[in-house]
């Protein structure tokens, strides 16, 4: 691992409209991003800040939890999270006031429940993006075992 701080380049190119290009020079993909339809002139079916931002959070509890759990010794079948970000206005200005994040995780043995449920915990609070925004996480995990998730 190298040494603090790393960097992220990205790059944006307006297209038209209120559409443009997302792009890395270390990444292989770009993204259309737009305004999303909820905005005078905004475009449907394409991501939009709004979007990469819940996405944002939502991956960094992913990655987060994957390291986590992988130095824990946790087993586990699948990890699912729906992610919802609320726009709002709070003090005259638009902002993402509230992301809530409902991951699921179906383990193999409920005898690892608890486990399981602290390594989630453990996840959310150290993603750094959720520790970089202001916005409130609602975090709300589920531990279902094999059985349950029937």
């Amino acid at each position: 691992m190298k040494n603090l701080p790393y960097s992220y380049s990205v790059d944006l190119n307006w297209k038209e409209g209120r559409k443009g290009t997302l792009s890395s020079s270390n990444l292989r993909q770009s993204v259309e991003v737009a305004t999303p339809p909820e905005f005078k002139n905004g475009v449907e079916g394409i991501w939009s800040p709004e979007h990469l931002l819940v996405a944002s959070v939502s991956s960094c509890f992913m990655t987060t939890f994957l390291a986590i759990a992988e130095n824990s010794g946790l087993d586990f079948v699948t990890l699912d999270v729906n992610a919802v970000g609320l726009l709002d206005k709070k003090d005259g200005k638009f902002m993402m006031t509230e992301i809530e994040l409902e991951p699921e995780l179906v383990i193999p043995d409920d005898n690892y429940e608890e486990k399981a449920l602290r390594i989630m915990h453990k996840a959310e609070a150290a993603c750094l993006i959720t520790n970089s925004l202001k916005t409130t996480i609602a975090f709300n995990p589920r531990v279902l075992t094999g059985e349950d998730a029937g």
